[in-house]
């Protein structure tokens, strides 16, 4: 079995609000010899959109 990561939220202000999910870095498209550095950044986008998947976010920023 390969490297797998596990991402984990909990929301302190809604009782109820957290997940936790697993995947293989196979599954997520990884490769397992990046170097740290490069292999948090990936982690941390990955990380970042499966966050807001999970609570359904939608924003926009609007700048005049």
């Amino acid at each position: 079995m390969g490297k797998t990561v596990t991402f984990s939220f909990r929301s302190t202000n809604f009782e109820g609000v957290e997940a936790t999910e697993t995947f293989t870095f196979e599954k997520l498209s990884i490769d397992e010899d990046l170097d740290d550095i490069a292999l948090k950044k990936v982690i941390d986008e990955i990380f970042h959109a499966w966050v807001w998947d999970k609570l359904n976010i939608s924003y926009s920023i609007v700048m005049d």
